[in-house]
């Protein structure tokens, strides 16, 4: 049940003093995601929400934001809805090659874009599911992002699993817990698929970029989270008219390693599509923000 609307609206101040009472720190490195809606009435939305990660944080935090772009992605795994097979190879040939300075990133909401745009932010190089990242951290964080193994150990999360960041979670739940997916590729002989995104070339043109990656499946992560909130390893508390919840993102991959194990035989189905229209599936990883 969502808490009753505020008395009055919150503010940049009233949103630092409550992620300092949830336990956002000084100087750490913190990867967001959020549903600014759920938030309720902000005075300057996501640049207020931005101002008051980054006054909690200081000057030697950073910020993380997913920055995925997941239309860009073979035509021929989207679902919902379909395009026609004769569609496919334009798609494949006109959709733009990736650019981490300009693709905008559409479904990952408006707090991932305000960070995106800050002045002095950093995005990784990943077609399909980039990250952006705002302090002295940010630089390492998204460096070197591979095609393979996308949300693995060479990517953001896995840079972030070294740094010993948090995780948090705002106005969403764990379906949106993208460090989740590190605890897939940690998994022995996960199963595999073709992946596919239009990607820059040196010249400044573009090419269809192809690669074999695993499956990836959020499908159980809401059971998953509910576990490892039993455990007391995420703190929950109000932020703004919403629910924040953070979590050591080194305990949530490690549980999550174990968890896995147990309780998935296989990865059944695919990785959440969407097409141009910015529909998915199952809504668990097309969107994070409708605000």
């Amino acid at each position: 049940m969502r808490p009753a609307p505020a008395a009055r609206p919150h503010t940049r101040a009233s949103l630092a003093a409550q992620l300092t009472d949830l336990g956002v720190r000084p100087g750490t490195v913190v990867l967001v995601h959020a549903g600014l809606k759920a938030l309720g009435f902000v005075c300057g939305g996501a640049q207020a929400v931005a101002l008051a990660l980054r006054d909690v944080l200081g000057e030697r935090g950073t910020v993380v934001v997913p920055t995925h772009t997941p239309e860009n992605s073979d035509p021929a795994e989207w679902t919902n809805p379909p395009v026609p097979a004769q569609w496919w190879p334009v798609i494949r040939a006109e959709t733009p090659g990736f650019d981490p300075a300009v693709t905008p990133s559409r479904f990952m909401g408006a707090l991932a874009e305000t960070v995106r745009g800050w002045p002095g932010a950093r995005r990784s190089d990943h077609p399909q599911v980039s990250f952006a990242a705002l302090g002295p951290a940010a630089e390492r964080i998204v460096a070197g992002h591979r095609l393979a193994g996308m949300l693995g150990e060479d990517s953001p999360l896995g840079r972030l699993y070294d740094a010993d960041a948090d995780v948090l979670l705002l106005g969403v739940g764990h379906d949106s817990n993208t460090s989740l997916h590190l605890a897939e590729y940690r998994q022995p002989a996960p199963p595999t698929r073709r992946e596919g995104a239009a990607v820059r070339t040196p010249d400044g043109g573009r090419r269809w970029a192809g690669w074999d990656d695993i499956v990836l499946d959020e499908s159980d992560f809401p059971r998953l989270g509910a576990a490892l909130e039993a455990t007391g390893a995420v703190r929950v508390g109000p932020v703004g008219d919403g629910t924040g919840r953070l979590m050591r993102q080194r305990a949530a991959v490690d549980f999550a390693v174990d968890w896995l194990a147990r309780h998935r035989a296989t990865v059944a189905g695919g990785r959440t599509r969407t097409d141009g229209t910015g529909e998915t599936p199952d809504g668990s990883r097309g969107t994070e923000d409708d605000a």
